[in-house]
């Protein structure tokens, strides 16, 4: 049987045409180049090279020997060299999820992920609120920042990342925009954005459907993007409560943030579907809950 090494050997010594040379290249003794030569020689059953005392040269059957060894043995040592880097470190592009100002909040993350593992791209993708999961679950994105919780039977949940408070956003002209601050009672006089496609339980944590005391809270016009609900209630027709990230992305002139009182902080943490997990994925949520980015804000 001929191994790689022996194609090795056979391959340097074609183009050497020199016993000694091709065995100070391989860090070998001549004595082993002749005797990888001869079995492999025996293995095809004719010579592939013709030697006198002063020349090495190629057979036919060499050449033709050579011919199909030089081929088989870059794409072998190509198919090597590849698994070795990805063995060696991580690479491949990761589409990352992310709600407006949780960009800046996870730069720190982003920098030493590209710093560890400099082959791998990592392409930002902007998340909306009122439909968190259906970029997850279309392919848009792989992994995304996500508030908590995320109980969906094909999604992965991450350690948590990040707390934030919660704060009520109302216009400038509304009746609440006056006061200090607001408890989740007060919600039951008003009405807030409704979501798109998000599931109630993640809704509900940061616009209730009852008030403490069980009162209704009425929901207003249904907004898809964060930009509608800046809108929706920069016009004083609906509150929405949002994390204590969003005042200082969004300080619109006709906006207003009161902190909630009882609102009880918001937990983030990263996601991914279940079946799509990877390499990539997993060194990114491994590094991010090493060392999460930021803790809960007053």
């Amino acid at each position: 049987m001929i191994d790689l090494r022996d194609i090795e050997i056979f391959l340097v010594l074609a183009e050497e045409l020199h016993f000694g040379r091709t065995a100070a290249r391989l860090h070998l003794t001549p004595g082993r180049i002749s005797q990888s030569i001869a079995k492999q020689e025996r293995h095809v059953g004719g010579l592939l090279f013709e030697r006198t005392t002063r020349t090495v040269l190629l057979t036919p059957l060499g050449e033709q020997l050579h011919r199909d060894f030089s081929a088989g043995y870059r794409r072998i040592m190509a198919g090597i060299d590849a698994a070795a880097a990805t063995t060696a470190g991580i690479s491949g592009a990761l589409k990352l999820g992310l709600m407006g100002p949780m960009a800046l909040v996870l730069s720190d993350v982003l920098r030493r992920f590209q710093d560890r593992h400099p082959a791998a791209q990592i392409h930002v993708r902007e998340v909306q609120p009122p439909d968190p999961l259906v970029p997850l679950r279309s392919g848009e994105v792989d992994l995304a920042l996500l508030w908590l919780p995320v109980r969906e039977p094909d999604l992965t949940v991450g350690p948590v990342l990040r707390t934030t408070e919660v704060m009520l956003m109302v216009g400038a002209t509304h009746p609440l925009a006056g006061r200090g601050s607001v408890c989740l009672e007060d919600l039951g006089d008003h009405a807030v954005v409704g979501g798109g496609s998000i599931p109630a339980y993640m809704e509900e944590v940061l616009n209730p459907f009852h008030t403490p005391s069980g009162r209704p809270i009425a929901r207003g016009p249904r907004v898809t993007t964060l930009h509608d609900a800046l809108a929706a209630v920069g016009s004083g027709r609906v509150v929405a409560a949002v994390t204590s990230d969003i005042p200082a992305f969004y300080s619109w002139p006709n906006l207003v943030f009161l902190p909630v009182r009882d609102a009880t902080p918001v937990g983030w943490a990263l996601v991914w579907r279940t079946a799509a997990e990877n390499r990539l994925i997993r060194a990114f949520v491994d590094l991010a809950g090493a060392s999460p980015p930021g803790a809960a804000e007053a």
